[in-house]
């Protein structure tokens, strides 16, 4: 009798003949979560299990699985060899504070000589006579014991289910390129699109001396947060200041954030391109701010066609991308009072529906290809 990890994973079921695939790749990515601690990882019988694990490194072992994509829950059981007595005794010892409970019986080995349903009553009925607080109820219930019997001779009896982050395995859907400000938006978009199995690579526009390098760290401490669910992140930092200061002096002042926006696609679009990103990742959310309306979108779209820009949070309320920032960990760095470079130069009245033709006019007063060249040629790499 031992104690292990039983994982489970969801959306790799409806993956057809491509399973084999998606499945080695979130075995990969389990192992990597694990790399810190001294266990055994396997599978046996469409079960994933982690075994042989110091019971002290347990609630980190389970806080680091909760974060992998792919797993939709885990259960810690105690595996034994099957055995009718054996099963019984431990059911007779389990003790339980709550009302309703309802035993499950997965018995995978056809060969266990008493059928599911006739297993499930009979030990609920030990239960009931080990806890005369409870009982039972199949719909209702307030605690599951299943006992799972499978057909390499073992059985894994749990009693509690706890969730984790379910989606598609990282790295199984390409890569993207974040534009990641010093806000809360972005980070929680890199987070969704990771969640769907895109990996991340990252790029923020600072504006030195006019930011501070206490606002470059914020952004590094956000990406850093993020690796705990996205995987390692190499975040390109891109000095913006040559361009702005260009804007500023040049354009009209209301399409200042429009031009800015435009031109930082440029950028990221080249940059994606070089290191085989397949889409730009924005925290755009539609109506937030002035660059956020349909036809700021629509003009910021049209900048480049080269890579295709995913917005993850374009429907999503404030506070639902607040709540999932608090659960990443992102939040209390993200509302950090460091300006970032949108906050430089900012217009009194940026315009709210810009067209194509007259941000491509107001754009043409800059050498926008040369700042863009000067910009890429100065972007320092940071490994994280």
């Amino acid at each position: 009798m031992k104690r292990v990890i039983l994982l489970r994973f969801g959306e790799l079921y409806l993956k057809g003949k491509n399973r084999g695939y998606f499945e080695k790749v979130l075995m990969s990515n389990i192992k990597t979560s694990l790399m810190q601690f001294k266990c055994k990882f396997y599978k046996v019988t469409g079960r994933y299990i982690v075994s042989d694990y110091d019971e002290m490194d347990e609630s980190l072992i389970i806080e680091k699985l909760q974060k992998v994509f792919g797993l939709v829950s885990l259960s810690v059981a105690t595996e034994i060899e099957t055995d009718i007595d054996e099963i019984k005794n431990i059911i007779k010892s389990l003790k339980f504070d709550c009302k309703f409970f309802r035993v499950s019986v997965n018995r995978a080995d056809k060969t266990f000589p008493i059928k599911s349903n006739a297993f499930e009553k009979e030990l609920g009925g030990l239960i009931l006579n080990n806890n005369s607080n409870l009982k039972v109820n199949l719909k209702n219930f307030d605690k599951e014991i299943t006992v799972d019997i499978r057909e390499n001779g073992l059985t894994y009896i749990l009693t509690d289910k706890i969730e984790c982050e379910g989606g598609m395995p990282l790295k199984t859907a390409g890569k993207g390129l974040l534009l990641l400000s010093g806000g809360i938006d972005s980070p929680v978009a890199g987070y969704m699109m990771s969640k769907r199995g895109m990996a991340i690579e990252a790029i923020h526009f600072h504006s030195f001396p006019y930011t501070s390098e206490l606002a470059k760290q914020k952004v590094i401490k956000l990406a850093k947060i993020m690796t705990n669910y996205c995987g390692n992140i190499k975040l390109y930092m891109c000095p913006f200041t040559k361009i702005q200061e260009e804007i500023h002096k040049h354009c009209a002042p209301e399409f200042m954030i429009t031009i800015m926006r435009r031109i930082m696609m440029k950028i990221a679009a080249k940059v994606a391109n070089q290191s085989n990103c397949k889409a730009i990742i924005t925290g755009e959310n539609l109506g937030q701010v002035a660059s956020q309306t349909v036809e700021s979108i629509t003009v910021t779209n049209f900048s480049q066609t080269n890579v295709p820009i995913f917005r993850p949070l374009i429907a999503f309320d404030k506070k639902d991308i607040i709540n999932i920032s608090r659960k990443i960990g992102t939040y209390e760095t993200s509302i950090l009072p460091y300006e970032d470079c949108c906050t430089v130069f900012l217009p009194k009245n940026p315009v709210i529906k810009p067209t194509i033709k007259k941000a491509e006019n107001e754009e043409s007063k800059i050498n926008a290809e040369e700042l863009i060249n000067l910009a890429l040629q100065n972007i320092q790499i940071i490994e994280l």
